[in-house]
């Protein structure tokens, strides 16, 4: 059976010793977070995430949803634990007090999901949806719905989902069909289908508030192919009263699951809107002009903030699960005895030397490490550039700018790698690996769909590079580049950071002159830009993981201790072998786009 050990340790060492926490006490939800506070909140998270979560990934991939007579049921013992979840108050951690939650800020809740992930993720994305879906309801929500069904979905009584995806329209939103008409009293009638719809029904709860996406018709009663009549609406499985009490069933039924390659204890459902009563979140579209196009809707802005929170979070999945696979290569690694040393034998006594000997294999394991232990240092320390953006400081935009950058790009790269991360945790098992019963090979499988979902990670390279590049005059990307450079000078003359200045510069000089070869050509040649997408944002993900590995290795040197000596370990790989690509995938973007478009 598969291992997992929350990595409490590692985060103690990032929050308190590299980002320092007890410095951003005037942050908002930050004036209580104290050592003592922020370590108990780690360790019981992790303790409860190895005791509670994690025994029952296994035996719920093998046994996965059942669907009989339109009802969900999740595997054996998810909804005792899905109820243990709840009343430990773990998806409330980041809510407002006003609704029963805890108000941590999103560094904390950031690090509970990641260990959640990597001990269930089945299991963990079903409260994860929820607090998406409250935190949209919060955000754009009417004043009922704050305080009559935010709470329930904060205390884990009710669920929430985000359904978007339809049977002929994935990312390019403009082909929806699901339409919700106005009715006299205000709210809307919805008819369409949805589909890959993650915990779109279940028994884990009462009841489940879909957060939907639809277009209203014009009064002509046509919707239109662009984005201009589309907008956010909430659709409770059973309807609720203004009081908070629930009604009948509404119009929304389950029309099956998935049968999935992965994660097969999350419902992921096709869900039919037959008439189903619907409420409008934020503005209603304004009429269209004659001829007028437009390419967005202000009904829309509800959606996005939800979508950019699961980027996120799907991002750290990626992070969770290179984590656990991670883990159990490494044991393996020191269990399984194979070949002999080449340099001779270790342990000449035995049969044979243990598999962590071997170069290849230790490279395996450094680079699934190194990016695990970068990537969540990357994610912690934007998301703390999230709360700085909240609050009065003078560098609240310059954080924020930065941490809409980040977003696609720890989606994606944290995903592209975290999938990487899990094929060469069961590589270390070598056969024992592609059979079911050591669990790593389950990894594999449930990594794989974290590069696809809440928009494949083309989509999120074409986002970075067509609309966060240019987006107020290229603002984003010269703050980074400030932060980089300023980091470079600070410590290129301290001989110890010698080698982590060097890679991080080796990075920064790619991305800078990727950067200004986008600019020059991307708008000439629009194919240029999209052939190259994925290159560059490869290039910014390793080179902001080295600024934090650059970080991490200055508050580690000199110190004797393995954690410290570890990190700086990673570190020197990181600059060693990773950092090497950004040259190459730089020659790669400046090849343009010629031959790729060349294919019929």
């Amino acid at each position: 059976m598969p291992i997992y050990r929350a990595p409490v340790e590692d985060y103690r060492f990032l929050l308190h010793e590299v980002l320092e926490l007890e410095k951003h006490r005037d942050l908002p939800g930050f004036a209580d977070l104290d050592a003592g506070l922020v370590d108990d909140i780690l360790s019981n998270a992790g303790k409860f995430c190895e005791e509670v979560l994690q025994p029952l990934n296994q035996s719920g991939d093998e046994e996965g949803c059942h669907f009989q007579n339109g009802t969900v049921t999740t595997p054996k013992g998810f909804k005792e634990a899905y109820k243990a979840y709840c009343e430990a108050g773990w998806g409330g951690l980041g809510a407002p007090e006003s609704v029963g939650g805890a108000n941590m800020p999103h560094i904390l809740t950031m690090a509970v999901s990641e260990m959640g992930m990597s001990a269930n993720q089945s299991l963990a994305m079903y409260p994860m949806l929820t607090a998406g879906a409250y935190g949209a309801l919060l955000a754009t929500g009417a004043e009922w719905m704050k305080t009559g069904i935010a709470p329930k979905m904060v205390s884990g009584e009710w669920a929430g989902t985000m359904c978007l995806t339809e049977p002929g329209c994935g990312t390019d939103l403009r082909l929806m069909k699901t339409r919700a008409v106005e009715q006299p009293d205000g709210t809307y009638k919805m008819n369409g289908t949805k589909i890959f719809i993650s915990g779109g029904d279940q028994d884990l709860t009462s009841n489940i508030i879909h957060m939907v996406i639809a277009k209203i018709p014009d009064e002509n009663g046509q919707i239109h192919d662009d984005l201009s009549t589309v907008n956010f609406f909430m659709v409770p499985k059973f309807l609720v009263k203004e009081d908070g009490t629930m009604g009948a069933r509404n119009g929304v039924n389950t029309g099956g699951i998935e049968h999935k390659m992965g994660i097969k204890g999350q419902a992921t459902c096709v869900l039919n809107f037959d008439d189903a009563i619907a409420w409008r979140l934020g503005p209603k579209p304004e009429p269209l002009k004659p001829g007028e196009k437009r390419s967005s809707s202000a009904g829309m802005a509800g959606m996005f903030g939800m979508m950019n929170a699961a980027r996120l979070g799907v991002g750290i999945q990626g992070i969770g699960l290179g984590e656990v696979a991670y883990q159990n290569g490494y044991a393996y690694a020191h269990e399984r005895r194979v070949g002999r040393a080449l340099t001779g034998p270790k342990e000449p006594d035995k049969p044979a030397d243990l598999e962590i000997v071997h170069p290849d294999v230790k490279k395996m394991l450094l680079q699934a490490r190194s990016f695990v232990e970068g990537a969540r240092a990357l994610a912690a320390w934007t998301t703390l550039q999230m709360s700085i953006a909240t609050s009065q400081r003078p560098e609240a935009e310059n954080a924020g700018l930065l941490a809409d950058l980040m977003t696609p790009v720890i989606k994606a790269f944290g995903t592209d790698m975290g999938f990487e991360a899990a094929n060469l945790g069961m590589q270390c098992y070598g056969g024992h690996g592609y059979i079911r019963d050591n669990g790593v090979e389950q990894f594999v499988r449930d990594a794989r769909i974290n590069m696809v979902y809440e928009g494949a990670n083309g989509v999120q390279a074409m986002d970075l590079v067509g609309r966060k590049l240019g987006r107020k005059g290229g603002a984003a990307p010269m703050a980074l580049f400030a932060l980089l450079t300023g980091w470079i000078g600070e410590n290129e003359k301290d001989d110890g950071m010698k080698m982590f200045v060097a890679g991080v510069k080796r990075g920064t000089e790619a991305l800078q002159a990727a950067t200004m070869w986008l600019a020059a050509n991307g708008m000439k040649n629009p194919n240029d830009a999209g052939a190259g997408a994925t290159e560059y944002l490869r290039i910014m993900g390793i080179t902001v993981t080295a600024l934090m590995w650059g970080m991490m290795a200055k508050v580690s040197l000199g110190k004797s201790d393995q954690l410290h000596k570890d990190k700086l370990m990673c570190a020197r790989y990181w600059m060693e072998r990773m950092v090497p690509e950004c040259p190459m995938l730089l020659e790669r973007i400046q090849a343009g786009s010629a031959v790729i478009m060349e294919l019929e």
